[in-house]
């Protein structure tokens, strides 16, 4: 009877934050209509190269330290 109360419990919690996070996407351009000019990307291009290579290194240390720590 415990079990089938854990699972109704965690069912009904991923259930509630699927639906509380659910969003409608943006409108292209921002809003802006073509009238307005610029063919901006929606999300605005933002740059992803900096946090790239930090989360590559942070994998990269962390990878090396659980190999070693094995031997």
């Amino acid at each position: 009877m415990k079990n089938i109360k854990k699972i109704t419990i965690t069912a009904a919690f991923l259930i509630f934050t699927a639906f509380a996070f659910a969003q409608t996407p943006p409108p292209p351009n921002n809003g802006n209509g073509a009238a307005g000019g610029g063919n901006t990307p929606v999300g605005g291009g933002a740059p992803i190269g900096g946090g790239l290579i930090i989360m590559i290194a942070a994998a990269g240390i962390y990878t090396g330290k659980q190999y070693f720590r094995k031997e």
